[in-house]
């Protein structure tokens, strides 16, 4: 399983991503689901990967190869991010039917992407690319996207990020979205991947990647979790008072 996020602020990015790939209690590894996309020095592109890793690794040799081989249509040759991601889901479909024309009838072929970054003087962005090839991007009111194991990081999310929120407020909030999901799913985890990308730099010079035993990463659980019982400590009680007997149904 896999968890990424990516949030778009108006200061520019955050991307998050665990490493751990798992294909059953026995064979659990590490591999990064962040990919940079740097060769043309007008853009910087990410993608966060997620799903069938077989379809996620040939989609980005063919990303790779088209830029190599300068191919009509490529990540660098796109003028914006919404054709970037066009791009992606076009190439996604095709890897995953050949995958599922290979004939495994319990084979699950499907990926879904993250693709974020900036283009030379448009805006910076993410969009969400999922296994049909169509895509969504971020909006005012939900500044984030997630791929993968979403459901348990998803609550501090909507709690916390808005479109101002600071680039470093929101690399503290998707990593406590990170270890809330490690938390409740072994089969996400460390390293965690964080890179936080200032509008208009084009440069990719703020990464961190933490590790299971990293002091900082064990400081930010321990305190989250210290600071949330003493929120609940302090919640107000219900009365008795206010209590009546179930009824009973006939």
């Amino acid at each position: 399983m896999t968890y990424c996020i990516a949030v778009s602020l108006k200061d520019g990015l955050v991307l998050t991503s665990d490493s751990r790939t798992n294909a059953g209690i026995d064979n659990v590894s590490t591999y990064g689901k962040m990919h940079a996309f740097t060769t043309a020095s007008d853009r910087k592109i990410i993608l966060l990967s997620a799903g069938n890793l077989a379809t996620t690794q040939a989609v980005i040799d063919q990303l790779k190869r088209d830029i190599k081989e300068q191919a009509e249509v490529n990540l660098d040759s796109v003028t914006y991010l919404s054709e970037a991601a066009d791009y992606l889901g076009h190439i996604s479909v095709e890897k995953q039917r050949r995958h599922a024309d290979s004939g495994q009838s319990s084979f699950n072929p499907s990926a879904t992407f993250i693709l974020a970054g900036q283009i030379g003087q448009e805006p910076h962005g993410a969009y969400l690319v999922y296994p049909e090839g169509n895509c969504i991007t971020t909006s005012r009111q939900t500044p984030y996207l997630q791929i993968g194991e979403n459901k348990y990081g998803k609550p501090v999310l909507d709690r916390f990020l808005k479109i101002d929120t600071s680039l470093h407020e929101a690399g503290r909030c998707c990593l406590i979205s990170m270890d809330s999901t490690m938390r409740s799913n072994a089969s996400v985890g460390a390293p965690v991947e964080l890179l936080i990308y200032h509008k208009d730099s084009l440069a990719l010079d703020e990464y961190y990647c933490f590790q299971e035993d990293n002091e900082y990463l064990i400081q930010l659980r321990r305190m989250w979790h210290e600071k949330l019982k003493e929120a609940f400590a302090t919640l107000p009680q219900f009365s008795k008072d206010d209590s009546r007997p179930l009824p009973v149904s006939c």
